[in-house]
């Protein structure tokens, strides 16, 4: 049972915590500074990061379900910066639910997305709604608030510029963040950190080699600080989680090309990843890969 307390604990004692630690000496050296909201297993373990410079700050992402975004609204509050904008760097809902409830508590806000994201999240924001509103009930948003289309791939934060990268490769709409006065990567949906990577939107192998030439890009840029789009509390923040993505979609697709069915396929990957969370994103990812489940 989710209590008040899950706030009292920092990012590695418990599920769903509000973190807002430094992420690291390099960031604290900076103008700018980060605190990530790292969601519990009900919100698929998805995180949202607070970019802060002097006074003003830029939050990546916006939460899944209504509680989740009121912790993040509590985390910029605390923080006591002022929110210009709030950029949606994916088009899954984990990513952008949150944008009705952010913009009721801080209403001037921007917020923006890709034009490839904006795209996505138009067509699939209803179909979305309908499936998970019954689910999530009072803890759904009524309806959501679509971002403006970003001109160009720049965020600007006080004297600072925040990058949107990936958008010049053939899945433009799943971006990620580059911060270079910090040496920061926030990855979105194209790292994960001690779980079972989300494969179900990535359904053939020309996808999921064109995410790992991504994750090539990314490395290539030698972040000092990574930080995933999904992770469980208490992993680390660097680009060893870059590698582990990498090596699991390599491992996926040879343990796929093998395994006669999904359960098959779901034994082998667990085998190999006993501990990671997330399973909900293996068991999906797997039946529709092997073709008995539409997604």
């Amino acid at each position: 049972m989710k209590t008040p307390s899950r706030f009292l604990f920092p990012l590695g004692f418990g599920l769903g915590v509000v973190a807002p630690e430094s992420a690291g000496q390099t960031a604290a050296q900076s103008p700018l500074s980060l605190q990530v909201y790292n969601a519990d297993g009900g919100s698929f373990h998805v995180n949202a990061v607070l970019v802060s410079g002097q006074t003003d700050a830029v939050l990546l992402d916006t939460g899944f379900t209504r509680a989740d975004a009121l912790r993040i609204a509590a985390m910029v509050l605390e923080s006591k910066k002022t929110l210009k904008t709030i950029y949606i760097s994916q088009a899954d809902p984990d990513f952008y639910f949150g944008i009705e409830t952010l913009k009721q508590v801080f209403p001037e806000v921007k917020v923006v997305a890709t034009a490839p994201t904006l795209k996505k999240i138009q067509a699939t924001v209803q179909t979305k709604l309908q499936i998970w509103g019954p689910r999530l009930g009072a803890n759904a948003p009524k309806s959501v608030p679509l971002p403006e289309a970003l001109d160009g791939n720049v965020i600007q934060l006080e004297n600072q510029v925040i990058e949107i990268r990936g958008l010049d490769d053939p899945l433009p709409h799943r971006s990620y963040v580059w911060i270079p006065s910090i040496k920061t990567i926030a990855g979105g949906v194209n790292i994960f950190a001690g779980l079972h990577v989300w494969t179900a939107d990535t359904q053939t192998v020309q996808e999921r080699a064109d995410w790992t030439k991504k994750l090539d890009g990314v490395l290539a840029l030698e972040p000092q600080t990574v930080i995933p789009g999904h992770s469980l509390p208490g992993e680390a923040r660097d680009a060893s989680q870059i590698i582990h993505t990498k090596t699991y979609l390599a491992r996926f697709e040879s343990e796929l090309s093998k395994a006669p069915n999904s359960a098959s396929l779901i034994e082998a990957m667990k085998a190999v990843y006993p501990k990671a969370g997330l399973g909900i994103a293996l068991d999906i990812g797997a039946k529709v890969t092997k073709g008995e489940m539409k997604w």
